[in-house]
């Protein structure tokens, strides 16, 4: 791992923190909530403006880290605030709307960066094109459970899939099992495909850092980009990462993987530079993955992340009544704590992994 690579990371970790900061100064600025600060970077100040108007201080700090927005009592609810403009003064549907502005614009950020890795790369469909003798891994291949080239996979194991990589995904994460698989077929030959099939298909596997995976024996073809099928294939795809985030959080939780699984910032950095050699495009695919997941994250009811401050104002709206505010300020403390510790000990397991 060079400087570059480093360097790299930081400012794509960076720029992923900061647009999260940005969506809830947006947000707080909108609902009327008093800002003082917003920060470019964490550490020491190099360059900062203060405004006349509306006296938020900006500036541009040393570590390219992120950055912040610091609001009226935002940073401790336990104490109280005199401020009809500070954040806990503020009806609940306001401060929800804050909370959760982070997280949704890291999701929509991936959705932009995954609209441009669509736009500069091959679109494949999920039309079967032909059986290849080099993607077979069993004697028996999907060829003899029914598929056939020109099929269209529309539903892999009762969930239906619009783009290669949900198919893939399916495919991989049960396709250990027999699955049914449905597909539209031109039985008349008028290059319609309207005929409806079904058929139980078992998977060809294979084993990857001990889990057993599923994976397809035939190639697909690939289409011509038009306005609405890149805005199709970017949305179905930035909605398959967000499941695919949901379910490896199920999938530790239940023990299908361990937790030598999990990588933090130090293990990812290495992807991050995997990802640059091989071009801008799977450089970009990585963000969106990594921003999509932190926006998925981040709006888990957990305490002390955006979801679990979510839950606390929700409880509010729907019993007329907050929590006290020392009860949900330690109850983010400990969830904090216990945050931190994962992190030392997914750093712990990334920094053992290079040696």
């Amino acid at each position: 791992m060079n400087f570059l690579t480093i360097l790299i990371a930081l400012l794509a970790f960076g720029f992923l923190i900061f647009v999260h900061e940005l969506g809830h100064y947006i947000a707080a600025r909108l609902t009327g909530i008093k800002v003082y600060e917003f920060s470019i970077g964490m550490g020491p100040k190099l360059v900062w403006y203060d405004s006349k108007k509306s006296g938020i201080r900006y500036k541009i700090c040393m570590l390219p880290l992120g950055g912040y927005v610091s609001m009226a009592d935002g940073e401790d609810e336990s104490a109280p605030s005199d401020d009809p403009h500070a954040f806990s003064n503020q009806k609940p549907w306001k401060r929800l709307i804050v909370t959760v502005a982070g997280g949704v614009v890291n999701l929509i950020v991936g959705f932009l960066l995954m609209l441009a890795v669509v736009l500069g790369s091959t679109m494949a469909t999920t039309v079967v094109a032909d059986f290849p003798p080099e993607l077979s891994a069993s004697e028996v291949g999907t060829q003899e459970f029914g598929l056939k080239s020109g099929d269209e996979i529309v539903s892999i194991g009762g969930k239906r899939v619009h783009t290669a990589l949900e198919m893939d995904y399916e495919i991989m994460r049960r396709g250990i099992e027999p699955l049914e698989v449905g597909v539209l077929r031109d039985t008349d030959g008028d290059g319609k495909r309207e005929t409806a099939l079904s058929f139980l298909v078992t998977f060809p596997t294979e084993s990857q850092e001990g889990q057993l995976l599923g994976t397809r024996d035939f190639r697909v073809y690939a289409t011509e980009k038009t306005f609405g099928n890149v805005m199709h294939e970017a949305f179905y795809r930035s909605t398959c990462l967000v499941r695919m985030v949901w379910e490896s959080l199920i999938d530790l939780i239940t023990g299908r993987y361990g937790i030598e699984a999990v990588s933090g910032p130090i293990g990812i950095t290495g992807s991050v530079g995997e990802a640059v050699s091989y071009g801008i495009f799977p450089f970009l695919y990585l963000i969106a993955m990594i921003s999509i997941n932190l926006g998925v994250l981040n709006l888990i009811p957990l305490p002390a992340l955006d979801g679990g401050r979510m839950i606390f104002i929700l409880i509010e709206l729907i019993f007329r009544k907050p929590v006290p505010r020392d009860i949900e300020a330690k109850i983010h403390g400990i969830g904090l704590t216990l945050l931190l510790l994962f992190s030392l000990f997914v750093a712990f397991l990334d920094v053992k992994a290079f040696f």
